[in-house]
């Protein structure tokens, strides 16, 4: 009997992508509509990917199979 292979989470693929150097990136909330009762800086803010880091993102990591 073999051995159960490990298989990616689909949901979390859709939604988190791992950059070049493993860091899990994915897009901010509430940046998709509704923009005109946000500041500028805060719309500047929501254009860039957020980031994980710490223990969530080695569990991220995993559930991704990208190590």
């Amino acid at each position: 009997m073999s051995a159960h292979k490990q298989k990616p989470h689909k949901g979390l693929g859709k939604r988190v992508k791992v950059s070049a150097n493993g860091r899990p990136r994915f897009k901010k909330p509430f940046a998709g509509h509704l923009m005109s009762g946000k500041s500028g800086r805060r719309r500047q803010r929501l254009r860039r990917a957020g980031l994980i880091t710490g223990k969530l993102a080695a569990n991220v990591r995993r559930a991704l199979c990208a190590d």
